[in-house]
Order: structure tokens, then sequence, then C-alpha cells
């Protein structure tokens, strides 16, 4: 693919030409005036964070929110459902629940037993069934049933924190937001952006880096760039097409056949997350829940 035969190509070049400045033989003297590596300024750093912005927009140019959702209310329901497990079980789950449950209204009054069963699959069922009816509970008791869109209102719902009020906030009312899960957050920590780990601090760091109106794109693009190539235990470094930007190179599998084979979802030949992916998603849709090679 064009993307990954960029990055490799980058790569490649840039350890040849490394390998091509060594003079033939070392001065002794080489050894002491070695300098050691400068920190990076706070100009660079920005430059190098916008510059791997522009690039992955170039590699994900389709990049989305990667639950199914048709309006506010199932994208708010789906976000506090994926927490701790995978957005494609979310997704083979929620078209039974919101076929039984499609308003807050209707969710609100859900015997409690019953949508614990549907929610099943996804893990920690007990406790996002009550998420979900406080939620609902109160999107109709306090906001006319309809879902508000300031995150100070979105936050006040049961089981909602800033990730999934910024996941809200930005795909369906355009209002710009960094989303830090946990991609997000091992991948700006990788190409040392931020050294924090709360959240909350990594948001504010990240967001100080970029203008608002790149927020949202840049959490998709990093999202869906952890998922693919740098994944957490074994990063596909040899087909990534940051490898140059990133000070973490060589963290994961640098040798290019072998890192394509590390290659997930679209990247890597298979079947993405969403049932309905938008019409310029280039893989393929993932299966209904109870379909042979689904989950």
């Amino acid at each position: 693919m064009r993307a990954q035969g960029k990055g490799a190509e980058r790569v490649s070049a840039k350890r040849d030409s490394a390998v091509g400045e060594q003079p033939a033989t070392r001065p002794p003297s080489a050894a002491r005036t070695t300098k050691k590596p400068q920190p990076e300024s706070r100009v660079a750093l920005v430059r190098r964070a916008r510059r791997i912005n522009r690039e992955l927009a170039e590699v994900y140019p389709y990049a989305h929110p990667e639950l199914d959702f048709e309006n506010p209310f199932e994208l708010l329901v789906a976000t506090v459902l994926s927490a701790q497990t995978t957005d494609l079980r979310v997704n083979q789950t929620t078209p039974a629940l919101f076929a039984k449950y499609p308003t807050p209204e209707d969710m609100a009054v859900a015997v409690p037993e019953e949508l614990e069963e549907i929610l099943r699959p996804t893990g920690f069922f007990r406790a996002k069934a009550k998420s979900v009816l406080g939620l609902s509970a109160a999107l109709r008791d306090n906001f006319g049933g309809e879902v508000p869109s300031r995150l100070e209102d979105l936050v006040t719902l049961p089981g909602v924190g800033r990730k999934t009020a910024n996941v809200v906030l930005g795909n369906v009312f355009g209002v710009p937001g960094i989303t830090v899960d946990t991609h997000f957050g091992r991948l700006v920590r990788r190409w040392k952006w931020t050294d924090e780990e709360d959240p909350v601090k990594v948001e504010a760091v990240v967001a100080e880096l970029f203008p608002p109106k790149d927020w949202t794109m840049l959490s998709h693009r990093v999202v869906f760039h952890g998922r693919r190539i740098c994944h957490s235990r074994k990063p596909a470094c040899g087909a990534c097409p940051i490898a140059p930007l990133c000070p973490s190179y060589g963290e994961g599998e640098t040798d290019p056949e072998k890192a394509q084979k590390l290659l997930k979802y679209e990247k890597g030949g298979h079947p993405g997350q969403r049932l309905k992916p938008p019409p310029d998603y280039p893989g393929k849709p993932a299966s209904p829940l109870g379909a042979q090679g689904a989950g």
C-alpha cells in the first residue's frame, strides 16, 4: 500500500543515509568530543507534532469514529459501552439494544435484568446497564430527552466523563475536542509529546500543540494508527509511515516484511470494527454478533 511503502522507504533511506555518512575510520578524538543529544525545543516539538498529524492525514484520510451510530443518543450510549471492550463488540451489541430502546425515554424505563442481558457481550454489563439507565433518565428529566451540546452538561450524566463528552461533541455537534483513550495516550507518550499519564493532563498538553480545528480529527488519526500499526505490545515499526519522526522507533519489529504481517484491520486486509462503515472506508465491514468469524 502506498502509505506503508512510503514509510518503509523513508525508514530505509534514513538508515542508509546514516550508514553512508560514517567515516571509514573514526579519529581517536571522536569519542572524546561526542556531544549528548540536545533536548528538543518547544518550537521543534510543535513542528514535529504537526508534521506527524499531516502525515497521518495522508495515511488515514478516511479516519472516523469506529462506533456505529445514527444520532447523538446512540453515539453517547455506544461510547459509554465501549469502556474496557472493543468498538467491534459494542457495534455487534447495539443493533439489538437500540431496536428495543430507541430513545432515552424508552431506555430509562427498561427492566434492568433485560437490559443487562443485551449488554452482556460488552463485559461489566451490570455497571454499564446502571450507567445507561441513569444517563437516559437524566436526559429525559433534565434535558427534554435531548443530548446536550455542552461539555459541562454532558459530564453530569452517569457514566460520562471528558473522553465520552469529547467524542460526542466532536462527532455530532462539531465542537472540537481531544479524545484521550488508551491508544491516544500510548502514542503521544511514544512520540514524546508528553510524559503525562493522567488523561486530563494529556488532553491539556496536546491541546497546546495544535489549533482547536485539528483536535477532533487528530484524535481519530492517532487512534487509527494505534489500532492498526503502532500496537501496544509489538508496534509494526518497519511498516510505519511516520517512523522517521518517531523517537521510539525500534521498540517494535523493524523488518518491513515481518512488520507488514503485524498490521491490523484494513491495513492488514481484515474487516474493521464497524458493521456499517462510512462509504469511503477502504476496508471490509465487520460481521454481526453471532455470525461466523465475528468478534
